[in-house]
């Protein structure tokens, strides 16, 4: 049990302590992956940049995800739910989440340009994953930039997951056992508030500010 996102953070980045001052950044879905994500990058000394991935959501139960977008475009789903679905609403969601992974890349990293992945460690992190569609989207789209390396790190996550991650990133990091995922990322915080846009410029705003040299 974390008492809150950026305890979780804290807690990553000691696991994570062999890559303090390397060439690793630092890579969070929003938002509250940034909360983790910043307290690993400050503790580190690693940029911090985000990955705009979208959940798609089943129609009868938005939490529970289907599939995923990128700002670029990129589409993951979950064949055996997205078929039984309205495909004109499919079509819809998924242009409409895309558009939104859009508007957040501008308002989040604003005039900055992104972090330089090609060649580096790219840690990808989040405050949890429940069915990993999000997350596997997020290591394919860095996997398309070249980096060196791949490592998912993440508070928690159930077995499936964890197993189908680790076929794609090339180390998975993780703090509570698998075993013992209680269905919702949240059950696993005693505080897991809602994280706002505001608060996610704030930090890679703050981050920016520590880190002008590095790109």
């Amino acid at each position: 049990m974390f008492k809150d996102r950026s305890d979780a953070g804290q807690k990553l980045a000691e696991k994570l302590a062999r890559y303090r001052g390397s060439d690793a950044v630092v890579l969070s879905l929003p938002r509250g992956g940034v909360v983790v994500g910043r307290e690993i990058a400050r503790t580190l000394g690693l940029p911090l940049d985000i990955i705009a991935i979208r959940k798609i959501g089943h129609p009868f139960s938005p939490e529970y995800a289907i599939g995923a977008v990128d700002d670029k475009k990129a589409v993951l789903l979950n064949d055996s739910e997205t078929e039984s679905v309205n495909q004109a609403w499919l079509a819809d969601e998924i242009e409409r989440e895309i558009q939104e992974a859009k508007r957040r890349v501008k308002a989040y990293r604003g005039p900055r340009k992104p972090v330089s992945i090609p060649g580096k460690v790219a840690l990808i992190v989040d405050d949890g994953i429940a069915t990993g569609l999000t997350m596997r989207l997020a290591v394919r789209s860095v996997r398309a930039q070249s980096p060196e390396r791949i490592v998912v790190a993440v508070p928690i996550a159930p077995v499936e997951t964890i197993n189908n991650l680790r076929k794609e990133a090339d180390e998975v990091v993780i703090l509570e056992p698998p075993e013992e995922f209680l269905g919702v990322v949240g059950a696993h915080y005693i505080e897991f508030k809602q994280v706002e846009d505001a608060e996610v410029i704030r930090l890679l705003s703050e981050d920016q500010q520590e880190k002008p040299s590095i790109d």
